[in-house]
């Protein structure tokens, strides 16, 4: 799919940069705006200077963020709990001791000591034990927490290089709204010299002294909107990071992402491998297990069986070397046990053999009906959770879809936008070598050219970061192939729309 073939060599071509630890700078374009400040994440007063960040630091440090060392745990919990229900449902052995001290008579008798050294073995046999029922859930839990670790990582992958684009976004507006202001006061300047001379009115004065007020104001905002972008990298990556001074510095803007592919084929797949209908199946299928304990719970009764043989002991007397069976039908449970005590009685005991069953069966006022109704509508809720949860991914896949198409129209428009301004630019300095306009009518030309190369530059970030949502929400985004230390040899197809 070219979609998606697009998407996958995009990411790691962008994140193919040079070593983590080199700085990029490339030349700035003709169109560029003058440099802003250097905008850094807030620091401690003792803290040291961090390398100014670069998209590959940024993939690689989110590998280390709080985010994602969370939903590794989550999965690790997940492995945990299959392992602990995979021990409950294997072989187990249990070794105990019995003492006692016994006057009998208290008055007149002599005290009796004795000490039995047991052992058990046991194992779930039968095929509807509730601990083989455990591990089939464990397994389904296990599938949910991959699902959702796979997720988790890719979104944050998408988010750092979200706020990455935002942050070079950031720092280029604020170099524009420096420009900007700059030519304000500029024109400000020219019309008090041409009130002065009583050329314009008092009234134009004013709205230039208004035009340079807004232009400080912008400023002061843009600059605030590199420091929050500044803050919430180093949030998302946990720890402080410093922006390169310049739009220029930072990495390329990425290319135009291609046109989403079939949508249906990327709705199946999503339909697959999505978490939330992962996780609404395995939850359909904990309540069908539910359900089916239920039903076995009322059809069969409560039957236990055992057989012992040994030195059984009698009515007065405790039991020498003995070995045991037991079979607990309902619970699916065999055991094995042996038993022997650690002092030899006094008189030999004989041997024999004790078979013994017991059952039970309710009748009245158990709720196990109750129960399995309850489970049924458990059941069909789940039911139409998975189907709902199926109908938001297809919903979802397709809005995403949509979100691409529309980012791509945007990027048409911001680069017509900007063959207008670079036209206008070069009709502007025609006509200033002709001495039809004044030195402050290019410098306007110039800002407007460069605000539509910035308008372009973050369409495209916004096309390429929709094309990474989809590709998350069709599950065709990989988190393994976001590698920054491995560099993509392969050509990159680039363009609008086929």
């Amino acid at each position: 799919m070219r979609f998606s073939l697009t998407v996958l060599l995009s990411v790691t071509l962008l994140v193919g940069l040079p070593d983590a630890h080199a700085q990029i700078a490339p030349p700035p374009a003709p169109t560029e705006a003058a440099p802003a400040a250097a905008p850094t994440a807030p620091t401690g007063p003792t803290a040291p200077t961090a390398p100014t960040l670069t998209l590959a630091q940024t993939l690689t440090l989110v590998r280390a963020s709080p985010g994602w060392r969370s939903a590794d745990l989550q999965y690790r919990s997940a492995q945990l709990a299959l392992d602990s229900a995979r021990a409950r449902a294997g072989l187990s052995v249990t070794v105990g001791t019995d003492a006692s001290l016994v006057k009998v008579p208290f008055d007149s008798g002599s005290w009796l000591s004795n000490a039995t050294l047991t052992a058990q073995i046991s194992a779930s046999v039968l095929p509807w034990s509730a601990t083989f029922e455990g591990v089939r859930i464990a397994e389904r839990a296990l599938n949910r927490a991959g699902a959702d670790l796979r997720d988790a990582r890719v979104s944050l992958m998408v988010q750092a290089v979200r706020a990455y684009g935002s942050a070079r976004e950031a720092t280029a507006g604020a170099a524009l709204a420096e420009v900007q202001a700059a030519l304000a006061a500029r024109q400000l300047e020219v019309a008090r010299a041409q009130r002065a001379a009583t050329l314009i009115p008092e009234l134009a004065l004013q709205e230039r002294e208004g035009g340079l007020q807004s232009a400080q104001n912008a400023v002061a905002q843009a600059r605030t909107a590199v420091n929050l972008a500044a803050r919430g990298l180093a949030n998302l990556l946990g720890q402080s990071v410093t922006l390169p001074s310049t739009a220029a510095a930072f990495d390329a803007v990425p290319p135009v992402p291609a046109a989403p592919a079939d949508v249906d084929v990327l709705v199946t797949r999503a339909l697959l491998a999505r978490p939330e209908v992962i996780r609404a199946a395995a939850q359909l299928a904990d309540a069908g297990a539910q359900k089916r304990a239920a039903q076995l719970d009322i059809s069969l009764p409560d039957v236990s069986t055992g057989v012992q043989y040994g030195q059984l002991g009698s009515t007065t007397g405790s039991a020498g070397r003995t070995v045991g069976g037991s079979l607990n039908v309902k619970s699916g449970v065999a055991a094995a046990q042996v038993s022997f005590p650690l002092r030899e009685p006094a008189t030999a005991l004989p041997t024999g053999l004790a078979l013994s069953l017991s059952a039970s069966l309710p009748v009245f006022g158990s709720g196990k009906g109750t129960a399995l109704t309850s489970a049924d509508v458990g059941q069909q809720a789940a039911a139409l959770a998975l189907e709902s949860a199926r109908q938001s991914v297809d919903l979802d896949v397709r809005q995403k879809a949509a979100d691409l198409l529309t980012a791509l129209d945007r990027v048409e428009e911001a680069a017509s936008a900007l063959a207008r301004a670079q036209a206008n630019l070069t009709s502007t300095r025609a006509r200033l070598d002709a001495g039809l306009v004044t030195p402050l009518d290019v410098a306007q030309a110039e800002l407007s050219a460069a605000q539509a190369q910035n308008a372009l530059n973050a369409a495209t970030s916004n096309a390429y970061v929709s094309s990474l949502l989809l590709a998350q929400a069709s599950t065709e985004l990989d988190p393994t192939l976001l590698n920054p230390n491995q560099p993509n040899p392969l050509a990159l197809p680039t363009g609008g729309r086929p």
